[in-house]
């Protein structure tokens, strides 16, 4: 059985509506692991991971640990939330057995009260025009999941 992780690095699209209010989130959580905040796909991320695939950090959120464990997808939520004093609870419980890890993101997405991000598209760019109503850039992964 492998150690827990001691200090976490979450990789985020920078340029996502969804993904940067909710590193900011994460950034203002009381951590029980510390979790460092670098930009997807950034000279930053390609320093210090080079055998990562780094435009697959842009389709979805990626968690480091300081072992080289990389968690991607629901995975990659559970462990955010799993880094924070107030939500590892709630990642114990998501992270049993058929109990909806595939509710990882959207639980993670509540907790930091973006929910509504996961509702629709922006009526407005936020960002440089890149096609459709994502900002320049945007992997447009984030893409709503259906509620309901």
């Amino acid at each position: 059985m492998s150690e827990p992780a001691v200090r976490l690095v979450l990789l985020y699209d920078a340029e996502c509506r969804l993904c940067v209010p909710f590193a900011r989130w994460v950034a203002q959580q009381p951590l029980l692991v510390p979790l460092e905040l670098v930009p997807c796909d950034s000279p930053e991320a390609h320093a210090r991971f080079p055998g990562l695939d780094h435009a697959a950090t842009r389709a979805e959120i990626t968690v480091v640990g300081d072992g080289g464990e990389v968690w991607t997808h629901d995975a990659a939520w559970l462990m955010t939330l799993w880094a924070t004093r107030r939500h590892r609870p709630l990642a114990h419980r998501l992270a049993r057995p058929g109990l909806g890890r595939g509710l990882a993101r959207g639980a993670a997405c509540s907790a930091a009260g973006l929910r509504h991000l996961l509702g629709g598209r922006p009526s407005a760019p936020t960002g440089p025009a890149g096609g459709g109503d994502y900002p320049g850039g945007c992997a447009d992964a984030c893409s709503p999941l259906r509620q309901g």
